[in-house]
């Protein structure tokens, strides 16, 4: 069915109108036109988010409900030398089939490799060359991470510091050990942070995680592990 003539000519009218426009220029504020509004405010943006406290328990303590909210699972223990046990522990409480070398996934690194191996496993080791699909046949992976973000609940990783872009992806569940340290208030201080280790040479990949793979696209029927982890912990040294 065709519009009118009166009312095709009001629409195609706007449509010129609109086309006399300036594109703006990706990612910058401001507006190209009096009769386009500004981008939002860093204050009307963040007011849609919890507060965040200025001491750093009342910023772990927001990190952990967020993060708990999301169906994710923080576990805080007192010193790295307690990460290798809660590993086990975790694994035991999981029933995680780790008889066989390669079970539990890791990279190379103080966080990872370590770790794993101190629990009393031999990692599958990420590093050039591995096979994905060994990889994905892993119980889980255990990784580093740059930042947690105490205002969403959100980890930040990139393919530096993570072990590559399928490691935290990969695995049914992903485990991440983080320090005391690498907690920051929110998002503009973690890219703050990333700036300040990585400088100008960013990492290829920079993803943020905010609780386990999810998906309700079928009949808005929550499921877990759709396109990734079906299960995320962090193990918190601090």
């Amino acid at each position: 069915m065709s519009l009118p003539p009166s009312d095709k000519d009001a629409v195609l009218a706007r449509v010129r109108e609109a086309l006399r426009l300036p594109a703006r220029i990706p990612h910058v504020e401001g507006s190209v036109s009096d009769t386009i509004p500004l981008l939002p405010s860093k204050r009307e943006v963040t007011r849609w988010l919890p507060a965040v406290g200025p001491t750093f328990e009342e910023r772990f303590a927001l990190f952990a409900a967020q993060a708990a909210a999301l169906k994710a699972e923080v576990i805080r223990v007192a010193t790295p030398d307690d990460v290798p046990l809660c590993l086990a522990q975790l694994a035991k409480d999981e029933g995680w089939e780790t008889s066989k070398p390669g079970a539990i996934a890791a990279h190379p690194g103080l966080h990872s490799q370590a770790v794993v191996e101190k629990a009393g496993f031999i990692p599958f080791l990420v590093v050039s060359g591995y096979d994905k699909a060994a990889l994905e046949g892993c119980v889980a992976g255990v990784t580093a991470c740059e930042a947690l973000v105490a205002q969403t609940g959100s980890v930040l990783v990139t393919s530096k510091e993570s072990g590559g872009r399928a490691l935290t992806v990969l695995p049914p569940h992903h485990v991440v050990v983080a320090t005391a340290a690498q907690l920051v208030p929110d998002l503009p201080a973690a890219f703050e942070r990333l700036r300040e280790v990585h400088g100008k040479a960013l990492p290829s990949m920079i993803s943020f995680i905010t609780g386990p793979s999810r998906t309700g696209d079928i009949e808005r029927i929550l499921v877990l592990g759709a396109h990734g982890p079906k299960r995320l912990t962090i193990l918190f040294v601090g």
